[in-house]
């Protein structure tokens, strides 16, 4: 792990690297969180090359982390509300996590957030997660509010919705 790690934009053609390294991380991180079938719908639902494709066309803001040619973290943002810019995916590898890749990542969102006039980066997280909501925290983000939503399949997100004020950077 000597690479030099780079973050930039993501390309077209590396959206199936990005459901690859996604199924990856989530299989290694999320059983204990959440159950093995909900990690699956949601890789499902979340993840699809051509939706990652199609978000990138529209505009959203993807991000990757690179070393040695490889994909080693993404980041994948929106605009909301006048505003709010969400962060709505923010993932490292697990031989790449504590390099600071994830506060690199966060930090080239928030700065593009900024440069557009955003006041405000919002993310939701798993209420059980407390790796990431211990770096979430390290990152400037404070807990707003919990919130449970049904997603489907007999699916629920119990999350904390985490804010980041982006005028006093």
């Amino acid at each position: 792990m000597t690479e030099p790690v780079r973050i930039g934009r993501l390309a077209l053609e590396e959206a199936e690297a990005v459901a690859e390294l996604a199924r990856l991380i989530w299989h290694a991180h999320y059983p204990g969180i959440i159950s093995l079938e909900q990690i699956d719908y949601m890789l499902r639902d979340r993840y699809k090359p051509a939706l990652i494709r199609q978000t990138l066309a529209r505009g959203d803001q993807w991000l990757v982390a690179r070393a040695g040619g490889a994909l080693v973290g993404f980041a994948h943002g929106y605009a909301l509300v006048e505003g709010d810019f969400k962060l709505d995916k923010l993932y490292v590898h697990p031989d790449w996590q504590r390099h600071g890749i994830g506060r690199g990542l966060t930090e080239a969102i928030a700065g593009y957030a900024r440069r557009r006039g955003f006041r405000r980066l919002v993310l939701r997280v798993n209420r059980h997660n407390a790796q990431a909501i211990a770096a979430y925290r390290r990152y400037g983000f404070e807990i707003l509010v919990p919130v449970v939503e049904d997603i489907g399949a007999g699916f629920v997100m119990d999350d904390y919705v985490m804010t980041k004020d982006l005028t006093t950077a």
